[in-house]
């Protein structure tokens, strides 16, 4: 990349994106070159008003109901991919590192079955670091995700999943253990600083 180049994408397009996402920590150099995250995600967000107030990229076909509610870590951005639903009336938590496969789905109630017009109680899902769940899966209320987790795609996940598991299927069933995830983060270089103390070790 020629230095006028690198200058408009780092010294421009990404300080207006950091603006616009306070919650987004990605790798600076290899994860989407800010002019792309401008006009596929900053623009249609936040210009357009498509899941105008949600604190992270979000796809323009994604939908993310109730997303104070949502509590995650970093290198995690859900709905960033296209057509993903998210409605986290009770609640849903995610760690560092989860990424979404298109067209996933993450459920956190249900209507109530004599009453559409309310939903149910449930505990909120719960997703550790190193998960990623493939395309087209769905995450049913009160689900508790381990670490370093595996969803093969088409997933329906009803039950827990344990950690260091890959699981598929409908219902979701773990069909074999996961080796560690040896990914490191302490030498990539972010976006913006990340909150202090957080550990990258996750």
């Amino acid at each position: 990349m020629n230095p006028i180049k690198k200058f408009i994408e780092y010294q421009i397009f990404n300080r207006i994106n950091n603006f616009f996402y306070p919650e987004f920590y990605r790798q600076k150099y290899e994860y989407l070159i800010p002019h792309a995250l401008f006009f596929q995600y900053t623009l249609p967000q936040k210009f357009l008003r498509i899941n105008g107030k949600v604190p992270w990229p979000v796809h323009f076909t994604s939908e993310i109901r109730n997303y104070k509610k949502i509590k995650k870590g970093i290198l995690c951005d859900p709905g960033d991919n296209p057509n993903i639903y998210i409605q986290a009336n009770n609640g849903i938590i995610i760690g560092s590192n989860v990424g979404f496969g298109a067209g996933t789905s993450l459920i956190s109630s249900n209507h109530n079955h004599n009453d559409h017009s309310i939903h149910d109680q449930a505990p909120p899902i719960v997703i550790g670091n190193n998960v990623f769940v493939g395309t087209n899966s769905v995450i049913l209320p009160g689900v508790t995700i381990g670490d370093n987790v595996v969803i093969g795609a088409g997933s329906i996940v009803t039950k827990d999943i344990p950690s260091n598991s890959i699981a598929v299927g409908n219902p979701c069933k773990v069909i074999k253990q996961k080796e560690p995830y040896i990914e490191d983060f302490t030498k990539t270089v972010f976006n913006k600083k990340l909150p202090e103390g957080f550990n990258l070790k996750f």
